[in-house]
């Protein structure tokens, strides 16, 4: 019992010692730790201090230097304001001189102009009151001349007015008359020269269109397939061009006959594709019919685009110049019309040149004067009015529109190249073997046979074949029937009968076809 009260006695004075020592070390500690701290802080606050004076006296240098720099750029600025102050000073002292000089020179002028203006008055009473005293003279002398005379002013100009006037009809008259006798002399003598020279600088063709185009092959065997069994591809050909195709004995030849050389030049040409390609039958017929149909357009466009560029010819409407490649397949009394117009354009150009005329217009008009026999469209008017309505409908000059409507005597001359146009249309036309009269009342036979059975309705197309012996006339199937088709027929021949005069007989052949078409897709 005592020992373990002695043990617990010496372990309560052991910890009481411990707590006294430790808490006397922690005292010291704390109060070193304390001694550090103020050192520090100490040290910081002048560290901050020192560095805020830096700053503080780098603030103020800068704020200095700033403060510098506006006082040198506000001390430049108020010198040039001044500057420019003075100078505007200056001007406006220089102004003001001048103005005060300009005031001073008006003044003058003014002064002067005044004096001028009281002279002028002066003058001018000075030369009225003589122009008064002039006029009571010219009375008194006219009075006087009155008493002399026995006659008035106004019967004394009448008989001088009418003596001049009956000198002056004489004089005229006899100087009239004179250069009439001197012109009768001269002037056929001149006119003959200038036709013979034109005549002899200019160089043409003597050959002659047909009706007839012969289409060569190789042999029989290709004559075979043209003609087709029992020759509907012959009829299909024909049906589809408006030609006659003879195929007779004649060897590697076939005669495609026609009056109108358009048909036949489709016709030629379309054979000719058929045979090269090897196909013929009748859909491959109309196919290449239609095809060379467009070509033979665009042909007609080069020719006459190459026509007028061969002349020299600018500024031709499109219209125009699609009717003078259509010249070229259009026949007047046998002469190629597009080789007959422009022979006369040529004939023009030289006579005009010789007459001291305007070429180009003189060779414009004669290339154009016959243009009204290829157009498209039916009219009652003479092909020389009816070409001067399409040249004035087309914008072409009045003296060349007036050459083509006068050219024969349709319309009064206005211009000199009228009568040069009319003359070279005779030279080419009357030169020996131009024209043939009967080719072309033959043609005109042909294109009333046609337009006569066209003027029936019903009818789509109408051909005149067999050298107009021949009127095959293709109608639409579906508005006319086999009954009516009849009856076209021989109404046809009685208008023909009654109408036109021909030689022997003309058959009437209609043609109804009825076809029905499907496409498998």
């Amino acid at each position: 019992m005592s020992v373990y009260l002695i043990a617990g006695i010496t372990l309560l004075a052991g910890l009481a010692l411990g707590y006294f020592l430790g808490n006397s070390l922690m005292k010291e500690k704390v109060a070193n730790f304390e001694e550090d701290a103020k050192k520090k802080a100490d040290e910081i606050v002048r560290n901050a201090n020192h560095t805020a004076e830096s700053v503080k006296k780098d603030k103020m240098l800068e704020a200095k230097e700033h403060f510098l720099k506006l006082k040198a750029s506000f001390d430049e600025e108020s010198n040039n304001r001044k500057n420019q102050i003075a100078q505007n000073e200056q001007k406006v002292k220089q102004m003001q001189q001048q103005a005060a000089q300009q005031i001073e020179q008006n003044k003058r002028l003014e002064n002067d102009l005044n004096n001028k203006t009281t002279k002028l008055n002066e003058q001018m009473d000075l030369a009225s009151k003589k122009r008064e005293e002039a006029e009571k003279m010219h009375q008194q002398q006219v009075v006087q001349l009155e008493k002399i005379a026995n006659l008035t002013a106004e019967q004394a100009k009448k008989e001088l007015v009418e003596a001049l006037k009956q000198e002056a009809e004489t004089k005229a008259s006899s100087y009239i008359k004179q250069t009439m006798e001197e012109a009768k002399l001269s002037a056929t003598k001149e006119a003959k020269k200038i036709v013979i020279e034109t005549i002899q600088r200019t160089a043409a063709e003597q050959a002659i269109e047909n009706c007839v185009s012969v289409f060569n092959i190789e042999s029989d065997e290709i004559k075979g397939k043209i003609i087709g069994r029992e020759g509907r591809n012959i009829r299909a050909l024909e049906a589809a061009t408006g030609v006659e195709v003879i195929v007779d004995d004649t060897p590697e030849a076939i005669v495609i006959s026609s009056f109108d050389p358009v048909r036949r030049e489709v016709a030629r040409l379309s054979m000719h594709r058929l045979v090269q390609d090897g196909r013929i039958h009748p859909a491959r017929i109309e196919e290449v019919v239609n095809k060379t149909r467009k070509d033979i357009d665009n042909e007609i466009i080069e020719i006459g685009e190459r026509t007028v560029i061969d002349l020299g010819i600018h500024g031709l409407h499109p219209e125009l110049i699609k009717m003078v490649g259509r010249m070229r397949f259009r026949s007047s009394y046998g002469q190629n019309l597009l080789q007959h117009s422009r022979e006369v354009a040529k004939l023009c150009a030289a006579m005009a040149s010789e007459m001291g005329l305007n070429v180009k217009l003189a060779k414009r008009a004669g290339l154009l004067h016959d243009i009204g026999k290829v157009n498209n469209e039916e009219s009652d008017l003479p092909h020389a009015l009816l070409g001067m309505e399409l040249a004035k409908k087309y914008k072409e000059n009045p003296e060349v529109c007036n050459a083509i409507g006068a050219h024969h005597d349709e319309i009064e001359m206005t211009s000199l190249i009228s009568p040069i146009v009319q003359v070279c249309d005779a030279i080419s036309g009357s030169r020996p073997g131009a024209r043939r009269e009967m080719m072309e009342s033959y043609a005109r036979r042909l294109r009333d046979l046609e337009d006569l059975a066209l003027s029936f309705k019903g009818v789509e197309k109408c051909y005149a074949i067999q050298a107009g012996r021949e009127l095959r006339v293709i109608v639409d199937s579906e508005n006319v029937s086999d009954e009516d088709a009849n009856m076209m027929s021989f109404n046809i021949s009685q208008k023909i009968e009654k109408e036109m005069q021909y030689p022997g007989q003309i058959k009437v052949c209609v043609i109804r076809e009825m076809r029905s078409v499907n496409f498998a897709k």
